[in-house]
């Protein structure tokens, strides 16, 4: 079997505006995208990262750059989600015919892209495209009486996290790396 014929799978990882003890995903905006397409193997094939301004609250909080690493000139230079997403959309297509399902670590991202799309009247491929908790399956791959945070899930798995904790497409290449050990095979 070719490459071309092969599935992947989409890695998606968002970082967003939020504070100290946390905001409710009503609040929160995205700030950064980060995708990753994966084979099954979790090797990487292409990527998308891209910085979003965020439109209620474009100040990021002290709380929100020191944990994301970053800066107000990253977001004031940044173009709204309106513009950023059908970009993705536009890169996404080229992919979407051979994509399997996309996947996050956790629920928050489907959730934060869901009110975002309803918030700003934006289509996507992904609506229509099966999403897999990665953070439930591990869980339950492992029999862990509770899903771990990326970093632990992948210190379980003997691996080190690779570059910057908390920035969309390092979060999204980290979480693939976890993909062979989910998926069944």
């Amino acid at each position: 079997m070719g490459t071309c014929t092969m599935p992947h799978w989409l890695i998606i990882d968002l970082e967003a505006t939020t504070d100290e003890g946390g905001w409710p995903v009503t609040e929160m905006e995205v700030i950064e995208i980060g995708a990753s397409l994966v084979n099954r193997q979790g090797r990487e094939l292409d990527h998308f990262q891209r910085f979003v301004r965020p439109l209620r609250r474009p100040l990021l909080t002290p709380f929100c750059r020191q944990l994301t690493h970053i800066t107000q000139a990253n977001i004031d230079g940044a173009a709204p989600i309106t513009d950023v997403w059908p970009l993705f959309e536009r890169w996404l297509g080229q992919h979407h015919t051979r994509l399997e399902g996309w996947a996050s670590w956790g629920d928050y991202d489907r959730k934060q892209l869901e009110l975002e799309w309803q918030r700003h009247g934006l289509a996507s491929a992904l609506a229509q495209t099966p999403h897999v908790n990665l953070k439930q399956r591990f869980a339950k791959a492992r029999r862990l009486d509770k899903p771990l945070g990326l970093n632990g899930a992948l210190q379980l798995a003997g691996m080190q996290f690779n570059g910057q904790q908390h920035r969309a497409l390092e979060d999204a290449r980290n979480t693939a790396r976890l993909l062979p050990l989910i998926l069944p095979v």
